[in-house]
C-alpha cells in the first residue's frame, strides 16, 4: 500500500492487466508485430518481449507469419491468437428447430446444425451439438429460449410453453453435454448481438422490441443487460390488452402484409393500413419501457420489425413522441443472421476468452 492508503497493482497483476490488453487487441484486429503492439499499447520494449514470450508458453498465441514483404528477423515476426485454443457454442431453440453454432475462440465459425424439435430438448441439443461440434471440446454452451430464466436458479421458469421443456432442463443438459452451460432469454441474446454488431453499437443504454411470432423485450442500461430478479425485465407480453393486441396482430401473417422489402425500405406496402395499425400497437406497447426506463432508443428487432424497416420505425417513433413526454429515437435492427444464435455465441465467448486469458480490468 503507497502512502496515500491506496493500493498498487501487484507486478503479477500489471502482468495479467498487459496480458489481456494485448489478446483482446490481437482479436480485434489480427495479427500483429511487436513494434506493433508496443505503438497500440504503449508498453515499452522489455515489456512486450516478455508478455509475447510468456503468452506463446502458454498456448495463447503464435507467430502466423511475417509482415513487411522482404523485412526478416524478431520485429517482422506476425503474432495471431491460437484459433483452436477453445471451442464454443450458441443454442437457438425456436418453437420447431433448434439451431447450433460452434465457433473458435476468435469467433471464426467451426460447425452448425439444425434439428427439428420433436422430443425432450435437453436430448436435442445434446445430439445437434455433438453434430456440428464433431470431435471438438467445447469450452462453454450458451442456450437462447423463449420464456423467463431466473437468475437465481439459472433454468426456465415454469410459467413458459417451450416445447421440449421439462423440470430441470439445466441441470439435464448439464448432465448430457460436457462443458459450462449457460440458458439465457433469447430476447436477452438479441440485445447482446444488437450491442455489439447492430443498431446498438456505442449506446449504453437502449430497448430492444421483439417482433416475430411473439412480443418480448430486452433492457439494456449502462452497458448492462437488465434481466430483474426473477428474469421477467422485458417481458412486456404480460401487461394489459394493449401488448395482447400486438400479439393477435403478430400471430396473423402481419410480414406479408408489409410487403417483402429489407430494413431500408419496409417493402412497397409498407404505408398501407396494416402498417399503421402495426405502429400504433408497437408504440403502445414500447410505451411503457419509454415511460418508466426512459432508454433514449428503442430498436425493433424480430422477422417483422426488420419487414417494417424505417418505415415502421418513423411512424413508431412519431406516436412515441405522442405519448411520452421524453425524446426516444426508434431504429431498426441492423444485426445479419441470426440475432440470438450471435448472442449466444458472443455470450459464450466472453465466458471462454475470460477464463482463458483473464478477466478483463474495468
Amino acid at each position: 500500500m503507497n502512502r496515500g492508503g491506496m493500493r498498487t497493482a501487484t507486478p503479477s497483476t500489471a502482468r495479467a492487466i498487459n496480458d489481456r490488453l494485448v489478446l483482446d487487441l490481437l482479436l480485434d484486429r489480427g495479427p500483429l508485430t511487436a513494434p506493433q503492439v508496443r505503438e497500440l499499447t504503449g508498453l515499452s520494449r522489455p515489456t512486450v518481449s516478455d508478455l509475447i514470450e510468456r503468452l506463446q508458453a502458454g498456448g495463447l498465441i503464435q507467430v502466423t507469419g511475417e509482415a513487411g514483404g522482404d523485412r526478416r528477423g524478431p520485429n517482422a515476426r506476425l503474432y495471431g491468437i491460437v484459433a483452436g485454443r477453445a471451442h464454443v457454442a450458441g443454442v437457438d431453440v425456436r418453437r420447431s428447430v433448434v439451431n447450433v453454432t460452434v465457433a473458435d475462440i476468435t469467433g471464426r465459425i467451426a460447425g452448425s446444425a439444425v434439428r427439428e424439435l420433436d422430443g425432450d430438448l435437453d436430448v436435442i441439443i445434446a445430439d445437434a451439438l455433438a453434430e456440428a461440434a464433431g470431435p471438438l471440446a467445447m469450452h462453454a454452451v450458451v442456450v437462447g429460449a423463449p420464456g423467463l430464466v431466473d437468475p437465481r436458479t439459472g433454468d426456465l421458469s415454469l410459467v413458459n410453453d417451450v416445447p421440449g421443456r421439462h423440470p430441470g432442463l439445466l441441470e439435464a443438459m448439464r448432465a448430457r453435454i460436457a462443458a459450462p452451460v449457460l440458458l439465457e432469454n433469447e430476447v436477452n441474446l438479441a440485445a447482446i448481438a444488437e450491442h455489439r454488431a447492430g443498431s446498438a453499437v456505442g449506446r449504453d443504454d437502449f430497448a430492444l422490441l421483439w417482433l416475430d411470432d411473439g412480443v418480448g423485450a430486452a433492457v439494456v442500461l449502462g452497458g448492462r443487460l437488465r434481466r430483474g430478479v426473477s428474469g421477467g425485465a422485458g417481458e412486456i407480453g404480460f401487461l394489459d390488452t394493449r401488448s395482447g393486441l400486438l400479439c393477435d396482430l403478430l400471430s396473423g401473417n402481419v410480414v406479408d402484409g408489409l410487403g417483402t422489402g429489407g430494413p431500408a425500405t419496409g417493402g412497397p406496402q409498407a404505408a398501407g393500413p396494416v402498417m399503421g395499425e402495426l405502429a400504433v400497437r408497437v408504440a403502445a406497447a414500447a410505451f411503457p419501457m419509454v415511460a418508466v426506463v426512459d432508454p433514449g432508443l428503442v430498436i425493433l428487432a424480430g422477422r417483422t420489425g426488420r419487414a417494417g424497416g424505417e418505415k415502421l420505425a418513423l411512424q413508431v417513433a412519431d406516436r412515441l413522441a405522442a405519448l411520452a413526454p421524453v425524446l426516444t429515437e426508434v431504429r431498426v435492427t441492423t444485426v445479419v443472421g441470426n440475432p440470438v444464435l450471435m448472442g449466444a455465441v458472443d455470450t459464450a465467448l466472453s465466458m471462454a476468452r475470460d477464463d482463458i486469458f483473464g478477466t478483463p480490468s474495468g
